[in-house]
């Protein structure tokens, strides 16, 4: 397993996202990670040598470019193989960036190429998340020129983690926002089991920011935003729509990190946080999972310490690698695969790629194809190794 380069702030990312509270789940199971199978099959190309936090990247429907998100505020654009020296986008001044904090999601308008628009999630200068819809006067610019900002979503934060940060819009043409738990350790809101609170939830809503149709809730019965329950830091999450799957990867609080996958029209799913941390009881006295979805891969902390959520692989430059599900670790930076079949992981493969830094990101391009972000370091693409 390859190390990772670590620097003190590093460090203390890696500390958050895992969590703080020294709670022991009840009856660990000594060995939840079977060994992968190693594999030289796949290598890395870099795209971008060094960017300060870079954490995501997506391109918009069609678009050759590709945009990627980096942690203090900017938006960066790749084209053509190279990046930009200008940022398309920086709204630096407006953030709170540092920690687990900043800028931390991007999705574009399906029709982004026609009307400008696309959302973005940060934490405000107060701590808190919000998600606001902008609209660019020309899409194609170098720089994007704002003719409009709307916050469309205001959650109000606990402690600095566990602000979640992914957005995506699903198949169903909804905006989906994961909300972590507020953070502090252990869930000391009780938010992950409360449907009435936005964090520790998975939202389903539309692009102004309202309740999307079909989702579980209603008034009096919870927050009608709320799509899923019972997350406690689902940093990435991610939509096959070939197979009609969701994707989301929890961060673990000590024992665990998780990896699970449900059908995308599946209403009200509770990820069992924190009464589990993964398929272990996290709180014994209050450990009934009836109701709870138990993740379809896990591993403990002997294999590393916050999973970083990728995607199935849809491309077509890896060839023999369509249909398996890409996922790694910031603390360990291994790349791992699997293929899911019936409910149950098959063929777990660790790609040897070489040595890695602190993995915070998967990406995906329009074409399809897998990039890796290292946190302070390398944007890189994923391609076939010389030795297949």
């Amino acid at each position: 397993m390859s190390t990772p380069r670590w620097t003190p702030v590093l460090l203390l990312l890696a500390l958050l996202a895992c969590g703080d509270d020294p709670t022991t789940p009840a009856d660990p199971d000594p060995d939840p990670d079977p060994d992968p199978q190693p594999r030289a099959d796949l290598a890395v190309e870099v795209v971008v040598p060094y960017l300060d936090a870079a954490i995501f990247l997506t391109s918009p429907p069609g678009d050759d470019r590709s945009f990627i998100v980096d942690q203090g505020g900017q938006l960066r654009i790749v084209e053509g193989g190279e990046l930009q020296p200008t940022p398309w986008l920086d709204i630096s001044g407006g953030i709170a960036s540092g920690g687990e904090r900043g800028l931390l999601g991007l999705a574009f308008d399906p029709a982004f190429a026609s009307n400008g628009r696309f959302f973005l999630n940060f934490t405000n200068p107060e701590g808190d998340t919000r998600v606001v819809r902008y609209t660019a006067a020309d899409p194609t610019a170098s720089t994007a020129a704002i003719v409009a900002a709307d916050t469309i979503l205001r959650v109000p934060q606990y402690d600095s983690n566990h602000n979640g940060g992914m957005l995506a819009i699903g198949p169903d043409g909804y905006l989906y926002v994961a909300v972590g738990d507020g953070g502090g350790g252990g869930d000391p809101l009780q938010a992950g089991q409360d449907p009435n609170n936005l964090l520790g939830s998975l939202l389903r809503i539309d692009f102004d920011g309202n309740a999307a149709p079909g989702n579980p809730f209603s008034a009096g019965t919870g927050d009608a935003r709320i799509w899923a329950t019972g997350l406690r830091n689902p940093w990435r999450f991610s939509f096959d729509a070939p197979s009609g799957m969701l994707w989301v990867a929890d961060v673990g609080q000590s024992e665990r990190e998780e990896v699970n996958a449900v059908q995308a029209n599946r209403a009200g799913v509770n990820y069992g946080w924190n009464v589990m941390e993964g398929s272990l009881c996290y709180d014994a006295s209050q450990c009934n999972q009836t109701g709870l979805e138990l993740p379809v891969y896990e591993y403990d902390h002997g294999t590393g310490c916050s999973v970083t959520g990728g995607y199935v692989y849809r491309g077509s430059a890896l060839t023999g690698h369509t249909g398996r599900y890409f996922f790694s670790d910031f603390c360990s930076g291994f790349v791992r695969s699997f293929t899911l079949d019936g409910g149950e992981v098959t063929d777990l493969v660790e790609h040897d790629v070489g040595s890695l830094g602190s993995i915070s990101s998967f990406g995906v391009d329009a074409q399809g194809e897998l990039y890796l972000l290292e946190w302070g370091g390398r944007v890189l693409r994923l391609v076939e190794s010389d030795a297949t």
